[in-house]
C-alpha cells in the first residue's frame, strides 16, 4: 500500500490527525441520535457533541491536507478533497444551528453529517471488494475516494426528503374529514 506508506512519509502529522481524530467522531456519533440521552441528559449530548465537532475539525482539515497531496491521482484526491470539505460545512452548519437553538435545523444537518461520517465505514466496506476484484489498487481506490460517501450524502437526503413529506403529508384525521 505504497499510497499510506507515501502518506506517512509526507504528511505524517496530517495522516495521524485524520486517523487519530476520525474514528473519535464516528464512536461518538450513534449516541448523538438516542433520543433518551438528549432529553435525559442533555449535557452528556452537548459534552459529545463537542469532542464530535473537534474531531471533525481536526480530521476533516488532516483529511483536505491529505487529499491534496496523495500519490493516489487527481480523480481520488477530489474525491476525498470534496468529501472533507463537506464533512466540515455539514458539521459546521450543524454546530450553528445548535447554537441558535434551532434543533431541528440542527437536526437536519446532523444527519448529513453522519452521513458522512460513515464515509469510513462505508469505504473499508469497499476496499475488499475491490482487493477480491483482483484489479489493481490504483485503479479501483480512485472510485472508492468516490463510492464511499457519495451513496452515504444521497441516502441521507432521500431520508431527509422522506421526513419533509412524512410532516407535510395531513393526518389521517384530516384526510377524513376532507
Amino acid at each position: 500500500m505504497e499510497i499510506v506508506a507515501h502518506n506517512l512519509d509526507g504528511n505524517r502529522l496530517a495522516l495521524y490527525g485524520h486517523i487519530g481524530f476520525a474514528p473519535v467522531a464516528l464512536a461518538v456519533m450513534p449516541f448523538q441520535f438516542l433520543k433518551g440521552l438528549r432529553a435525559r441528559k442533555p449535557h452528556i449530548h452537548r459534552w459529545l457533541g463537542r469532542i464530535y465537532v473537534a474531531a471533525i475539525a481536526i480530521s476533516g482539515i488532516s483529511g483536505l491536507i491529505l487529499a491534496f497531496t496523495t500519490i493516489a491521482g487527481t480523480f481520488a484526491g477530489f474525491g476525498f478533497g470534496i468529501l472533507a470539505v463537506i464533512w466540515l460545512g455539514t458539521t459546521g452548519a450543524a454546530l450553528v444551528f445548535a447554537l441558535k437553538r434551532d434543533f431541528a435545523r440542527h437536526r437536519v444537518w446532523m444527519i448529513r453529517s453522519a452521513a458522512l461520517t460513515f464515509a469510513a465505514v462505508t469505504l473499508r466496506l469497499q476496499l475488499p471488494i475491490g482487493f477480491a476484484s483482483g484489479a489493481e489498487f490504483s485503479s479501483f481506490y480512485p472510485i472508492v475516494a468516490w463510492s464511499s460517501w457519495v451513496p452515504n450524502a444521497i441516502l441521507a437526503e432521500i431520508y431527509l426528503f422522506w421526513m419533509r413529506q412524512g410532516r407535510q403529508r395531513p393526518s389521517a384525521e384530516a384526510q377524513v374529514r376532507a
